[in-house]
């Protein structure tokens, strides 16, 4: 494993790498100018938020599978890019959470009390007391806007200097606020109630430019506005007018659209009132955020590279390694049926269905449904499908993909069962399994003939006429071309009749020569005979 650690970073996040043997480390102090060309052949590359991780860079690497994000946000890497490509990209939320909620009540402390103001006029050999005198946290209503890590670390130590809490967040439920002493309400009633407004919500495109000169009218006279998420969410103009007319007393900002804040920013106009106060970004930097961060990346990309963990991933599902455990037979049922499907069926895709039946299906399933989809894709040697880019590929390619979940345990005595659906434009076909015996992918039926066959090797997939002989000539057949049967799996319609029916799975030591197959063709009674390898 090459593992490039392009930026500065925890030397025991380092040494937490190298402690695996045969793991190449390459961190930036080795790098200098040249990152494409380490790159080119890296397993995992963890950045902070200053390498660009775009298209140019990702044409470079040829075995990347992992991107880490040491911190939470990931505007310098290109997440489609980077998914179409199969890489998995992390972020460490949460890793710096106290550090950002510390810097927050700092910012608050020094709008209250006038701080920055007071450092420069002191130092200037003033002494303006009266002029300086402040107000406390004490008793003021704070509003916060977004109750995630941050949003829930700044709410209690905001309690501990006895401020009345609102907070807005429809993706929190009452009991976690209320726990903490905090009143839920619409975006409309925090503005009217807050003397300090907080913001810890991601950019979206319903939260960009948030604060505007329509929501900056609606907040209380003399507020008191924070930002230490996402430049973006401030319309700077509306601000700094705001601030010019005193119906915004002041504000604190730690983030900006554009880093570092440009010279022609309206903001910068104001830099001399004692109205703003300005820090570069540092909300979550201190030693012990930055150690926690640099070590949380460096243990996911560890377990991800070493055991196939999504934890924290951005554009892909996240599990823990508990549940990763327990899914990764049905991963792999569901990668297998996938490829079966792909090889029995005729025709271009158009729509692929996924049904669980039993206790799989109150699982997170994207991970079982990208497994599917990579089955059925990467039997097509152009296609290069994983568990992080498949569905970004069939979306990319038309193909519409659909899930059906049914709790209870169903079909083939097995409690918990994978059905696939294929369409194509010229026939449909369905196949269905389930693991058994903790570990084996197992076949149990094809479109409605029950067929119980392993999923593995190299198999004949046959499809013939119920009539008397077939097996036998069968046998005789793959006899006669050194074909070694492993297994062999029949099933039939139930109803008799003339046309009934009927499949068989031969599970074979190795690949079966084009001239076998041709010779299994010719017999009368059958309607398809297939080479598949699973």
């Amino acid at each position: 494993m090459k593992i490039v650690i392009a930026e500065k970073t925890s030397p025991a996040a380092i040494a937490l790498f190298r402690e695996e043997a045969g793991w190449n480390v390459v961190t930036a102090d080795d790098i200098k100018n040249n990152l494409p060309e380490h790159v080119h052949d890296a397993d995992a590359l963890v950045v902070r938020s200053a390498v660009q991780v775009d298209p140019a860079l990702l044409a470079h690497a040829q075995k990347l599978r992992v991107i880490g994000r040491a911190g939470v946000g990931v505007d310098n890497i290109d997440l489609d890019a980077a998914t179409k490509r199969g890489i998995a990209v992390m972020n460490t939320p949460g890793g710096n959470a106290v550090a950002v909620a510390e810097h927050t009540l700092g910012l608050m402390l020094t709008m209250a009390r006038f701080l920055s103001r007071a450092d420069q006029t002191t130092r200037a050999g003033k002494w303006e007391k009266k002029s300086l005198q402040g107000t406390e946290l004490r008793g003021k209503t704070l509003g916060i806007v977004g109750l995630g890590r941050v949003g829930l670390e700044v709410a209690r130590r905001a309690k501990a200097f006895e401020m009345e809490l609102i907070a807005h967040d429809p993706f929190v439920s009452t009991s976690v606020a209320r726990d903490l002493g905090i009143k839920l309400a619409s975006l409309d009633e925090l503005y009217a109630a807050a003397d300090y407004i907080s913001l810890h919500v991601g950019l979206t495109p319903q939260t960009a430019n948030m604060v505007n000169a329509e929501s900056l009218k609606k907040m209380k006279k003399g507020v008191r506005l924070v930002n230490c998420a996402r430049g973006e969410l401030i319309d700077d103009a509306a601000l700094a007018q705001a601030l010019q007319s005193g119906h915004v007393a002041s504000a604190a900002l730690d983030v900006f659209t554009q880093e570092p804040l440009p010279k022609e920013s309206p903001l910068n106009a104001l830099a001399e009132s004692g109205k703003l106060v300005l820090t570069p970004h540092i909300g979550g930097s201190t030693n012990e955020a930055q150690e926690a961060v640099g070590m949380q990346i460096a243990f996911q990309v560890k377990e991800y590279l070493k055991h196939g963990v999504i934890q924290n991933a951005v554009n892909v599902p996240s599990v823990t390694h508990d549940e990763y455990s327990e899914m990764l037979p049905y991963i792999a049922l569901a990668e297998r049926l996938g490829a079966f499907l792909a090889q029995a069926v005729e025709g271009n895709l158009e729509e692929i269905s996924l049904r669980y039946s039993g206790r799989i299906a109150e699982w997170k399933t994207d991970l079982i449904r990208n497994a599917a989809i990579k089955g059925l894709f990467n039997q097509l040697p152009a296609e290069k499908a994983n568990l992080v880019n498949a569905a970004s590929l069939a979306k990319e390619r038309g193909i519409k993909v659909l899930e059906i979940k049914k709790p209870e345990a169903s079909g083939g005595g097995a409690g918990n069962v994978l059905s696939i659906f294929a369409k194509t434009n010229s026939e449909e076909k369905v196949v269905k399994g389930a693991v058994l015996h903790g570990s084996s992918p197992r076949l149990l039926a094809v479109d409605d003939i029950d067929i119980e066959a392993p999923l593995e090797g190299h198999c004949i997939f046959l499809r013939n006429r119920d009539v008397p002989g077939v097996i036998g000539r069968v046998g005789t057949i793959l006899g006669e071309h050194q074909v070694n049967i492993a297994s062999f799996a029949l099933g039939r319609h139930e109803k008799s009749g003339a046309e009934r029916q009927a499949l068989a799975v031969v599970q074979v030591d190795g690949d079966v020569p084009d001239a076998a197959l041709n010779a299994l063709r010719k017999i009368e009674a059958i309607t398809l005979a297939k080479s598949m390898k699973l």
